[in-house]
């Protein structure tokens, strides 16, 4: 079974870090971290309430969302997890959606947090790394830390969605946009159509 790092961060577009997730968890070992700020976010936006007052509460929650015991939640805070360390074996990461200063501390290689250290991890031992940037316009600032580590190999996939598969409504768009973060890490799916008509 695969094993991949999932981070949600970012002020909107939680709806694409879960319904990754969801498709994750049905095949893979999902480790989670979501950053403080981003409860109150998915909250607001999907009406789900993960809060909890321990990370054990946090966990349980989440595992019962997704009826999966494959889901391992990590609080940001905690840079002693087994995600800071290389050792700790992981099929790659994504940070969907990714917040402007999670993509500039991952840049800068600051490690402020667990996420930022992950990612860093993820880097050093050149293991897949794919971040949703969510924001618009991009400042040149944006454009330059994307493009550093663009150069590094890191893919850049910012959740823009497309229309040729004529989406019903909302749910088909985000189904877009999350498989083709999926299909940047090369995970099977059946999300959306692709162009042609063929089933992902």
């Amino acid at each position: 079974m695969k094993r991949y790092v999932l981070s949600i961060t970012g002020a909107s577009g939680s709806v694409f870090g879960i319904r990754v997730l969801e498709n994750l968890v049905g095949k893979s070992e999902v480790h989670l971290i979501i950053s403080s700020h981003s409860f109150s976010i998915i909250r607001h936006e999907t009406g789900l309430d993960w809060s909890g007052k321990t990370d054990a509460a946090v966990q349980s929650r989440i595992r019962a969302y997704f009826r999966s015991k494959r889901i391992f939640y990590h609080n940001e805070r905690d840079l002693s997890a087994p995600l800071s360390s290389g050792s700790f074996l992981t099929d790659g990461m994504l940070v969907v959606p990714c917040s402007m200063k999670t993509l500039s501390g991952i840049a800068q290689g600051y490690a402020d947090n667990l996420t930022e250290r992950s990612a860093d991890v993820t880097m050093k031992e050149g293991r897949p790394l794919l971040l949703a940037p969510r924001e618009m316009p991009f400042s040149a600032i944006h454009l330059e830390n994307m493009l550093k580590l663009a150069r590094l190999g890191v893919r850049i996939a910012p959740p823009v969605p497309a229309f040729y598969h004529k989406p019903n409504d909302l749910d088909d768009i985000v189904d877009f946009v999350a498989g083709k973060i999926l299909d940047s890490l090369g995970v099977r799916h059946n999300l959306f159509k692709r162009w042609g008509g063929q089933p992902a």
